[in-house]
């Protein structure tokens, strides 16, 4: 169980390192607790590939969010990921918040940001005209864009293992240890004998970045989960903006947003409230109310019924800046913390910085020969013209078996998420979008849970909804 590294955490962070690292000569694996990729917090992200106006232009999370907001566009080429570029607004409706405004402006240029202009309430009534008549004017970002976050990680992790990475998951990391004398760190995870050996360990755990950091020693890594709350709005409100609308940021917060998502369901919220459990992941009826009042103030015709799903993330806060750096104290273990937003935007600029510490401190990177960097993009139903649906199932029948209709998902689509990695019903959601509509499941679950039975050849009862402890069935006779 030799490796050259060793990543620790399979979230966009993790998946982006891999990627990176799996165009040179190395024997790489990449460790996740759950039972998929994806489950921590990438689940809950809210997609948005950010321009980079919100950060300070001395940090490196400012820094990073530029350059990964460049790298995102590239590499979303070359692995069949389906970005979107419908840029920001950041609204004011009070002529004193202008000066705010252009402060965020000069810094986001500062950083590098492109195309940034102030538009006014006229030019707001033409291109926003749902917007709150109210607004004053925004700072317009056109290169703000979206992508679908689980997909983007399992794409990601796809590409790396087609390139000799190695995945495993329900591999929770429970030790790392260091002999006197002997460079390499042995990882040591439950429920196996296993050990896994390496010179150079990665830390991009997340939620649990300063539990893994505290196993070798480094204890001023302290993550402090910051809730967010947010609510999904039926696909038949999909045209409700045609921007992603901010308000003017807090403190803590980017503030209440309008969002577009790639699969075309708006999203409002989050909210942002700092809590202790790092599984909490609860929604409340004081958010509810709270993001709706926030939102309404940018567009009114936003309403309770047009919700049809609430959830919660959670994202790890580790000070105002991410923390990414060797630690010379142990040598060989690079932490990755803090990484909240714009964590999903800066992961690509984030792999490249992490390739280059582990080049400073030792690791040869000696380019491969062949590096498969393109991948065929996943076929989706929802998102094909009628046309190619009927071409797609002419040439293969079982496009026509639909399972999801909420989100129009096929057997097709189903069986080929299996095959990619899908293990739990969850899982199935993230990459196909079934289970993801109005009924939540309510028509499809049982479908699909006897496709996944046929598939991985294990009786309904072993099917869950997100690993072991979340089994829908338990006994076969119901």
């Amino acid at each position: 169980m030799n490796y050259d590294v060793i990543i620790i955490g399979g979230g966009v962070t993790g998946a982006a390192i891999a990627r990176e690292l799996s165009r040179y000569r190395l024997k790489i694996v990449l460790l996740e607790k759950e039972a998929e990729l994806a489950f921590g917090v990438s689940k809950s992200n809210s997609g948005i590939i950010h321009p980079g106006t919100q950060n300070p232009p001395d940090s490196l999370k400012g820094k990073l969010c530029v350059a990964g907001n460049i790298l995102t566009r590239q590499l979303a080429k070359e692995l069949g990921v389906d970005f979107k570029e419908v840029g920001e607004l950041i609204v004011i409706f009070k002529e004193e918040e202008f000066s705010r405004l252009l402060e965020i402006k000069a810094d986001a240029e500062k950083l590098g940001v492109p195309g940034l202009r102030i538009v006014d309430r006229e030019w707001l009534k033409l291109h926003e005209p749902t917007l709150n008549p109210e607004a004053h004017a925004a700072l317009y970002a056109p290169t703000a864009g979206i992508i679908s976050p689980y997909r983007w990680v399992y794409d990601l992790a796809e590409n790396a293992r087609r390139n000799g990475v190695k995945v495993l998951t329900s591999h929770k990391v429970i030790s790392i240890s260091q002999e006197h004398g002997n460079p390499r760190l042995n990882v040591a995870v439950s429920g196996s004998t296993k050990i896994f050996q390496s010179r150079f360990v990665i830390n991009a755990a997340g939620l649990y970045a300063d539990v893994i950091a505290r196993l070798v020693g480094v204890t001023d890594i302290v993550i402090k989960p910051r809730k967010g709350e947010e609510f999904l709005l039926d696909k038949k409100r999909e045209g409700l903006s045609k921007h992603l609308l901010f308000p003017l940021p807090t403190p803590t917060s980017k503030g209440t947003l309008v969002i577009i998502t790639s699969d075309g369901n708006p999203m409002i919220g989050p909210t942002a409230t700092d809590i202790d459990d790092k599984e909490d992941r609860s929604t409340s009826d004081e958010g509810l109310a709270g993001v709706l009042e926030n939102v309404k103030k940018l567009l009114p015709a936003i309403s309770e019924n047009d919700i049809i799903a609430y959830f919660a993330g959670l994202r790890p806060v580790a000070g105002k800046d991410f923390i990414i750096r060797h630690e010379e104290k142990v040598p060989g273990f690079i932490n990755v913390a803090g990484i909240q937003s714009p964590g999903l935007t800066a992961a690509p600029a984030i792999a490249l910085m992490v390739a280059d510490l582990l080049k400073k401190n030792g690791l040869k990177l000696r380019r491969k020969i062949f590096f498969r960097k393109n991948r065929r993009p996943t076929v989706h139903l929802f998102s094909l013209p009628l046309e190619k649906i009927t071409r797609l199932i002419k040439r293969d029948p079982s496009y026509g078996d639909i399972v999801c209709r909420c989100e129009m998902v096929s057997a097709k689509e189903v069986r080929e998420a299996i095959k990619r990695g899908a293990r739990t019903l969850d899982g199935i959601k993230f990459r196909t979008r079934a289970q993801a509509g109005r009924c939540h499941g309510g028509f499809c679950t049982t479908r699909i849970m006897k496709i996944m039975a046929e598939e991985l050849g294990v009786p309904l009862t072993e099917i869950t909804k997100r690993g072991p402890g979340s089994e829908v069935v338990k006994d076969e006779r119901a």
